[in-house]
């Protein structure tokens, strides 16, 4: 593996451990037994690392929501986009963690998140379309879908920040994959209102894998909507 890329692996790393803001490159130097002349010769700064992971993590998910234009979507598809995308949180979980902090930083980090966003958003739409063509959801007006579509980007880069709220009262408590994973569950309630009769027992039944296990004291009457959806 090259210099170049070693560094920015191993900054993923310690920015996913420890944080960003409590990373410097003297630490990842350091980390990877190296002299910070041999780092800055790869990277100017800590903001050109920060950039390249972000271009990485872009990539990824664009591979992710590549979505088959020439067969209906499948209930698997939709699994797999999910489980993908959530999984793409979790290798670049420090990205979310201190998303607001990072786009103020960086104006062209700002610039590429926004059309990175949008394309997301245009993905998802595009989800919701292919999914009343399978027969899955309802159809959906344009402006419907989009509303949409934008929950569940909320939902999906905001579920990371509840549940560190949602633990805050444990002084140890750690965020694992499962529990990230537990946002799909949210997602899926999402659609509820919108699907078909042939698909509803399946899209509940996959929904119910990822109730969330939430400790009591997370328990808030946000949750309520979704245990009487789920059980009409």
């Amino acid at each position: 593996m090259k210099t170049r890329d070693k560094i920015l692996l191993s900054s993923l790393d310690l920015f996913n451990e420890r944080g960003e803001r409590n990373v410097t490159t003297n630490h990842i130097a350091a980390h990877l037994a190296i002299s910070p002349g041999n780092l800055y010769y790869h990277f100017r700064n800590k903001s050109d690392i920060i950039y390249e992971i972000f271009l990485e993590y872009e990539k990824l998910v664009d591979f992710y929501l590549d979505i088959p234009e020439n067969r209906p979507i499948t209930l698997d598809d939709l699994t797999f986009y999910l489980e993908s995308v959530f999984d793409g949180l979790w290798s670049y979980r420090f990205f979310h963690r201190d998303l607001e902090y990072l786009l103020d930083s960086d104006r062209q980090l700002r610039r590429d998140y926004r059309e990175f966003t949008n394309r997301c958003l245009t993905a998802i739409s595009r989800i919701f379309e292919k999914l009343a063509e399978a027969g899955i959801i309802q159809p959906q007006p344009e402006e419907l879908r989009s509303a949409m579509s934008l929950n569940v980007w909320l939902v999906i880069t905001n579920w990371m920040a509840f549940l560190k709220t949602a633990h805050a009262a444990e002084e140890s408590a750690s965020l694992t994959l499962t529990e990230l994973k537990q946002g799909i569950y949210q997602v899926l309630t999402l659609e509820i209102p919108y699907l078909t009769e042939d698909y509803r027992d399946q899209v509940l039944a996959l929904r119910e894998k990822y109730r969330p296990r939430l400790p009591e004291s997370a328990e808030t009457p946000a949750s309520l909507p979704n245990e009487t959806i789920g059980n009409r």
